[in-house]
């Protein structure tokens, strides 16, 4: 198992256990983390489960895709290390990522 945190706006931390191939997205939702909404399901539909990778680990997450960035076009306060959570897929490399959640989603 991959260990994600979250920290919350507030600054609350959400340490999880993650299996891989899942999605970040699929962990904050299973483990009830706040601010994460992910309305479309993790379709990339929506920028409802925006996160600001830490930047320790952007290299190790790596950009977002094309369609990925046309959906963050409507995230709120969008940074170099935004992505959407749901495009992040959980791997042996990511054990310890931490994401921060936004003050609200778009």
């Amino acid at each position: 198992m991959t260990r994600l945190t979250f920290i919350a706006f507030d600054g609350t931390r959400f340490e999880v256990e993650a299996e891989n191939g899942s999605t970040v997205m699929e962990n904050a939702i299973r483990n009830a983390v706040p601010g994460i909404e992910a309305e479309c399901g993790g379709a990339c539909a929506c920028a409802t489960c925006h996160v600001y990778v830490d930047e320790e680990w952007t290299d190790a997450v790596g950009g977002p895709e094309v369609m990925e960035e046309d959906m963050l076009d409507f995230a709120y306060d969008v940074r170099p290390n935004s992505r959407l959570s749901c495009q992040i897929k959980v791997s042996d490399e990511l054990d310890g990522l931490v994401v921060q959640v936004p003050e609200r989603q778009a």
